[in-house]
């Protein structure tokens, strides 16, 4: 079974930078934590690039959608200035960009592939792509997760070493079926609906368990006496120093 931390920066470190962008990594590597969560989509000409939203507008500022504008001019974009003056200038990276960062500073990370409806498939081809070719060999490799069974099942055939973390805001009811089907070694399940007796059953059945997005330190405390092991958190740097 994979080894979770404790404690995992969301988006990098949401509350901290703008979210998914460098900046961001970089923040949450400062916090002490050992892994990083993010976002990663595709532009219109296929390009992996860690974004969240299927629109440009809440963190760029440009109208428009993500599966319709190429890298050329997604990489172009104001990334930082919404969350604050020190971030002007920010851009969306890339996923090999992002990766490049996370290797130079020790970290691990969580790629969540976030497809756009209907490229679900060929967006996960397109993280294996990258991982397999910018990720050391001998290096402990990247989660990778979604809440689309698509994106894992590619990622189950073409780098079935490659481990795999099931995401869910609630626990469907095939849950065991889904993640033994896809081999996964995590569940990432909304911190809100989960409760002692579900942990335990995730527990039972032999998966790590991370909780998201957790931002308040008692509901964190709470979640890990039950038996979660990892808490995802655009807060890292309250979360490693109440929990440490």
């Amino acid at each position: 079974m994979l080894a979770l931390p404790r404690v995992m920066g969301h988006r990098g470190a949401a509350a901290l930078a703008p979210e998914n962008t460098l900046a961001s990594i970089r923040r949450a590597a400062a916090t002490g934590v050992s892994w990083v969560e993010f976002d990663v989509m595709l532009t219109s000409d296929s390009v992996p690039i860690l974004f969240h939203d299927d629109k440009l507008e809440r963190t760029t500022g440009r109208k428009g959608l993500m599966a319709e504008t190429p890298c050329a001019v997604v990489c172009t974009l104001e990334a930082g200035a919404w969350f604050g003056a020190e971030f002007a200038g920010e851009p969306v990276p890339t996923l090999e960009a992002a990766l490049a960062l996370v290797r130079e500073l020790g970290l691990r990370a969580n790629v969540e592939i976030k497809p756009t409806p209907g490229r679900e498939r060929e967006t996960a081809a397109a993280v294996v792509e990258v991982v397999e070719r910018c990720w050391p060999a001998a290096a402990p490799p990247p989660l990778i997760s979604s809440f689309k069974r698509d994106c894992l099942a590619v990622v189950q055939d073409r780098a079935p070493a490659l481990p795999r973390g099931l995401l869910a805001l609630r626990l469907p009811r095939d849950w065991i079926s889904a993640a033994r089907a896809l081999e996964c070694s995590t569940l990432h399940v909304a911190g809100r609906w989960l409760t002692a007796k579900r942990v335990a059953r995730i527990k039972a059945a032999g998966y790590g368990l991370a909780t998201f997005t957790i931002n308040d330190v008692t509901q964190a405390r709470k979640l890990l006496d039950w038996g979660v092991e990892c808490i995802i958190t655009d807060s890292p740097d309250v979360m490693v120093s109440a929990l440490s």
